[in-house]
């Protein structure tokens, strides 16, 4: 993977939210994603889709629902840049009500455990 790969992947403001979740929670179910970005289903498929394409994101299906998480096989460097964003990012907005909403998500529905990701 190239920077300009990586960039132009993460150049959609959905897209560099939904990795910096997976940067931050490991793995996500879809309906965990699209309820932290708050936005309708093909949306987020779409952007998953993108992001699986580019190789940024790998998809696992358990019964009816598809977690998602990074690829295993990231350069560390790309690491780096993500989890740097995502210092950064943290309290920032949209970020961090994406974070409230999945947290809160987990909280009230018990999606945490079942994905095996802790929130806080």
């Amino acid at each position: 993977m190239s920077p300009s790969d990586l960039f132009h992947a993460l150049s959609h403001d959905t897209r560099l939210r939904l990795v910096l979740l997976m940067t931050e929670h490991g793995r996500l179910c879809v309906c965990q994603l699209q309820h932290a970005v708050d936005e309708d289903q093909p949306s987020i498929s779409r952007h998953l889709a993108i992001l699986r394409k580019a190789g940024l994101i790998v998809g696992e299906r358990r019964a009816q629902w598809v977690d998602y998480q990074l690829a295993p096989h990231l350069p560390a460097w790309v690491h780096q840049v993500l989890e740097t964003t995502l210092a950064a990012a943290r309290e920032q907005s949209p970020f961090r009500e994406d974070r409230l909403r999945l947290t809160h998500m987990s909280v009230t529905s018990g999606l945490g455990e079942t994905t095996g990701t802790a929130l806080e």
